[in-house]
């Protein structure tokens, strides 16, 4: 006989024997999955919850994928251990809070153009970069907002160039918010205000907000001239604006099925509320079903390596998940800015700024170890490893820290002055010891 104050404790080991039994059954397909996704958890007890989660979203797959008509299969990708409250919270970021705002950009009066293509996939235009992934930062504002950029650039110069999500999360904080949050008009209105924004590979993404680097804010790869909005609710209008270039929209992406989609054109159910920021790269159609080709940034393993397709011409006005609710583009026509002039090379690892003249500060056995830059172009380098002097008053006397075009200037004979004042040299970039050297040598 069990006494009321034992019912808690039977309870308690009745639940954990069937969590138990039940792992049973699901234990190598869930060691599977891990393995597949790299998953690592903390503690035993963090394993068994991702399992019980696991297992649930399996169940909802199953159910899903059992239905003839259904247009879209889901999988175990690598969202299946997260709730959908959890999944919201680190992949979502578009707007701030509940209320999203159009910034005023300018919105063209859109009416129909006559013949549009049957079907659009700017990818094969080679206007489209590599899928990417925003990791478990709030930042989707900033992948949807290069994406746009990155096709308009290719479309007007030619060049597909990948650009820094980073720098917009870092540097980009007047209006928009990190990996908290953001809107792509913001995003445009700083990248107009800026003059560009830099390449992905010199300002790297990070995961994470950072400090803006001040030093590479001025490294301008591409621009772009304004930013239009499209009208909301008219996908005639977003149809045209696709036809030209990809485009940035919103949409729900917190819905359970849009979570674990893996293939197939989605058709809901989903809010209309948005959340989400993607790119819509193209349209087309399959059979009866019209389509939209949106490319997210959650990386290749999640949906068609990467992409989505979304429903198109739902009898909605506000389309499949809102998708013609919050949709806007940036502008081009000026070319874009000239690259930054290369730092002048120091042996092997210094630099100094363009423009100025590396000199050896420390030498050993005929080997500059240590540098220091001359803030000219073709500067003298003195002997005292100390200071510098214009090409054109080469003529170096350290008792007096100056410089003159001969060395008659320093006697005192000569009235009229012949002599400037040296300037001292300033440190070179990744100016390493002579430890640092020798670290790098083993």
């Amino acid at each position: 006989m069990v006494t009321s104050d034992g019912a808690p404790l039977v309870a308690l080991l009745l639940f954990i024997a069937a969590l138990i039994d039940t792992s049973h059954a699901y234990t190598p397909q869930f060691e599977s999955w891990i393995k597949k996704h790299g998953k690592v958890y903390s503690s035993t007890a963090e394993k068994l919850s991702r399992f019980q989660i696991f297992h649930d979203n399996l169940q909802f797959i199953t159910q899903h994928n059992s239905n003839p008509k259904s247009t879209y299969t889901l999988d175990l990708n690598v969202f299946a251990d997260l709730t959908v409250d959890e999944f919201r919270t680190s992949r979502l970021g578009l707007g701030f809070g509940n209320e999203i705002l159009r910034s005023g950009g300018n919105i063209v009066d859109w009416r129909s153009s006559g013949d549009l293509p049957v079907s659009v996939d700017w990818r094969e235009d080679g206007a489209v970069t590599k899928v990417k992934d925003q990791g478990s930062c709030g930042d989707c504002w900033a992948f949807s907002s290069t994406g746009a950029i990155e096709g308009i650039n290719k479309i007007v110069t030619g060049n597909l160039v990948s650009l820094s999500e980073q720098e917009l999360c870092d540097c980009d904080t007047k209006r928009n918010n990190g990996c908290q949050g953001g809107l792509m008009d913001y995003a445009f209105q700083w990248v107009i205000s800026n003059k560009g924004i830099d390449t992905e590979d010199d300002y790297p993404y990070q995961g994470k907000d950072k400090s803006c680097q001040s030093n590479k804010i001025g490294n301008l790869a591409v621009s772009i001239d304004g930013y239009i909005d499209v009208p909301r609710n008219n996908e005639e209008a977003l149809v045209q604006a696709v036809a030209s270039q990809p485009v940035s929209v919103g949409l729900c992406g917190s819905d359970r099925g849009f979570q674990l989609y893996s293939k197939g054109i989605f058709s809901g159910p989903c809010s209309t509320s948005v959340d989400h920021a993607v790119l819509i790269v193209g349209y087309g159609s399959w059979g009866v079903d019209d389509y939209w080709i949106v490319k997210n940034s959650w990386g290749e393993s999640w949906g068609m390596d990467g992409y989505i397709y979304m429903s198109r011409n739902t009898n909605d006005s506000k389309g499949m998940c809102g998708i013609n609710t919050l949709a806007s583009y940036p502008t081009k026509t000026s070319p874009n800015p000239s690259p930054p002039p290369s730092p002048t090379q120091c042996g092997i690892i210094s630099t100094c700024p363009a423009g100025a003249t590396c000199c050896c500060k420390w030498k050993f056995l005929g080997i500059c170890f240590s540098w220091g830059c001359c803030d000219m172009d073709s500067a003298v380098c003195c002997e005292d490893h100390k200071y510098c002097c214009p090409q054109d008053y080469p003529i170096c006397d350290m008792n007096t820290k100056q410089c003159s075009k001969t060395a008659a200037a320093f006697s005192g004979t000569n009235s009229s002055k012949m002599y400037i004042d040296a300037l001292p040299k300033t440190t070179s970039l990744y100016n390493y010891n002579l430890g640092d050297w020798f670290n790098l040598l083993i």
